[in-house]
């Protein structure tokens, strides 16, 4: 079972284009990117279903490039030149013209504008700089570079059935994609990952995170400067598991150890994927089990989860507790932010068609105190000039915005850390020092402090300054300032909608069963009893009409409570599937018993909450010869009636 992404933006219309495809080696529905639909690129097979989120592991390296003068004069910051393996050689520069006109969707005036870039060998020069005296050129080569269009063999592999019929072979084909993604393959009896990339194999001595020395000895393995190819970590380096307890992925860190790309910051003590783990361990506690609309539902609430308030929030109110709140002003603001953390931390709506949130205040109140918390708390130690620096490769936090994605990056983690180890929690991994309240002496009270301090800012600051105004939405208006607002690709357009951090594509799948397994209904044709039949002076609703595979034909039963349908399998077989096809007259309350006497009835599935319609009803499998509907409430005044009931082995 599996409920998948990814998460691509939101625009109009949208990246995305639905194909399905069958023919020699095909045999695949889902999604590509529209202009490069060859293949389906996330979607299902015949009997599995994959997916992908972007990875951010490690593909790309700088090199500190030494400059060179042809004439021989020394070189200077800006020079054209770089020494590669002894030689003087000059850069290539690269250009591209960008240019539009009005169109229905945007009425800009006509433009244009020209990108410039210098390349090396050893990749495109981002920046300038000296090494020991020694003018140097800083360049970024990644291991896909001019190698992009290889991953199509990878992506056309996982719509082949005859190359992906397993969760090894799954493992196998994703291998193949040199790109950073994490990809996710679920069927019938495994679940499956693997993180893949074409990941460099690095001489010994090199620092994955820092500028290396252009030099022979650091290159990598077997690296082809004319090709960009080089040799990679073999699969067995790379995370990978077969049939872990659940997985979950929304960028987050792929395993203990792996090495993230050189400007990610973002893999700390607090991430986004962390709400779906809390959703799902909530299904399985106390040996619960998913079903796909749970698992749906946990997704979705955690799509909605603010993670400030939900992973730090709760640190920065126990601080506060450990004495009294005098200002009545700020126990108010106190009070309102425990309820809406009580209440999961949610920025949800207040009702279908509302234009608020629920609990709005509070969290117009962590959306103004967060930045300030951060900045107080952390600023005194680092100093300004440090501090600064940090927060733009790291922002203090992400928060919704009109574009959907949210809470990828921030300093909630570090915050987590540093309020964990004032209350005396357990760290692990602590920070090097306390920041929180080290301007004023350190400990728990000088914490606190800067906590009501901020917090008392906050809560006087105006809702036109929390959230300004722009092009769409009025300031002060918190809930347009979330709203996403899909970026316009032509001359359609959509209307916003309320702000959801969730994937713009979903496959919400589930596998019975796979290719050699046994399909078949069980019931069919099978003799069937009831405790009653329906009939009348010209008609009869017999149990036999249940399992005669005709939807034209139904069993009822009497008007009253309780009433069974029973089918006798023949012998014991393995049973995992029923489903049930109700008539109008459904059960409201019903249980699926098995058994292997006809007396001695075991549940393998109840529900008080029937609505009708089509139920499919998975449960762990078991043995049994006989299986029973054992209803004890009627959705409606009539009995119950089934168009069919059918079995099987998984």
């Amino acid at each position: 079972m599996a409920v998948f992404g990814p998460q691509t933006g939101y625009f109009a219309p949208q990246l995305w284009i639905a194909e399905e495809l069958q023919g020699p080696g095909v045999s695949a529905r889902g999604v590509a990117f529209a202009g490069l639909n060859f293949s389906v690129l996330l979607g299902r097979g015949q009997d599995y279903a994959w997916s992908a989120t972007s990875a951010a592991s490690d593909l790309t390296d700088s090199y500190a490039v030494d400059l060179c003068d042809p004439s021989g004069a020394a070189p200077t910051p800006s020079s054209d030149h770089y020494l590669f393996h002894g030689q003087c050689l000059a850069m290539e520069t690269l250009s591209a013209t960008n240019s539009w006109s009005p169109t229905l969707a945007d009425s800009t005036a006509a433009g244009s504008y020209t990108l410039r870039m210098q390349r090396t060998k050893y990749g495109l020069v981002s920046h300038r700089g000296a090494v020991a005296g020694r003018p140097v050129a800083f360049t970024r080569l990644r291991s896909t570079y001019q190698r992009e269009v290889d991953a199509a063999a990878g992506f056309s592999m996982f719509g082949d059935p005859d190359r992906v019929n397993s969760s090894q072979t799954f493992q196998q084909v994703a291998y193949r994609v040199g790109f950073a993604f994490n990809f996710f393959y679920a069927d019938a009896h495994h679940i499956a990952y693997l993180a893949s990339g074409d990941n460099p194999v690095r001489p010994a001595g090199a620092d994955a995170n820092l500028p290396t020395k252009a030099d022979p000895a650091y290159e990598w393995a077997g690296w082809n400067p004319d090709t960009n190819a080089a040799q990679y970590t073999p699969i067995s380096q790379h995370p990978q598991v077969v049939d872990q307890d659940y997985l979950t992925s929304w960028n987050n860190k792929q395993a203990p150890g792996y090495n993230a790309a050189d400007g990610n910051f973002s893999f700390n003590a607090v991430f986004r994927s962390q709400p779906l783990d809390d959703g799902i361990r909530r299904l399985l506690a106390g040996g619960g089990t998913a079903t796909r609309a749970s698992l749906t539902a946990a997704m979705e609430r955690a799509a909605l989860t603010d993670l400030v308030g939900d992973k730090v929030l709760p640190l920065m109110l126990r601080v506060i507790g450990t004495a009294p709140v005098t200002d009545p002003a700020l126990q108010a603001a106190v009070d309102g932010l425990t309820a809406w953390v009580a209440a999961g931390a949610l920025r949800r709506s207040a009702g279908p068609g509302a234009t608020t949130y629920d609990n709005s205040q509070a969290i117009r109140y962590l959306d103004a105190w967060w930045p300030r918390f951060v900045q107080a708390a952390f600023g005194p130690s680092l100093g300004a000039s440090l501090y600064g620096s940090l927060t733009a490769v790291q922002p203090v936090d992400e928060r919704p915005s009109h574009v959907g994605s949210a809470f990828q990056h921030g300093w909630g983690g570090y915050a987590s850390k540093d309020l964990r180890s004032v209350l005396g929690d357990p760290v692990q991994g602590p920070l090097p020092q306390r920041f929180c309240g080290s301007a004023g002496g350190g400990g728990i009270a000088a914490c606190r402090a800067v906590l009501l301090d901020t917090l008392q800012q906050a809560v006087a600051a105006p809702a036109t300054e929390v959230y300004p105004g722009d092009a769409d939405c009025a300031a002060g208006d918190q809930f347009c300032h979330d709203a996403i607002i899909h970026q316009p690709m032509g001359g359609i357009t959509q209307d916003r909608t309320h702000w959801q951090n969730r994937p713009t594509f979903q496959q919400v799948i589930e596998f019975p069963a796979g290719r050699g397994d046994n399909v078949a209904n069980l019931a069919a044709g099978r003799p069937a009893t009831a405790s009653s039949v329906e009939s009348g002076l010209f008609y009869s609703l017999p149990a036999r009409n249940a399992v005669d595979g005709d939807l034209g034909t139904r069993w009822g039963s009497w008007w009253s409570d309780p009433q069974y349908l029973r089918v006798d399998l023949g012998s014991v077989r393995q049973v995992g599937r029923v489903v049930l096809n109700w008539e109008a007259a459904y059960g409201r309350a019903y249980r699926i018993e098995v058994g292997n006497t006809g007396s001695d009835w075991r549940t393998v599935f109840s529900t008080a909450a029937g609505d009708g319609g089509v139920d499919v009803i998975g449960f762990t499998p078991t043995q049994a010869r006989y299986v029973r509907m054992y209803g004890t409430q009627r959705g409606t005044r009539y009995g119950y009636s089934l168009w069919e009931f059918a079995v099987y082995a998984q």
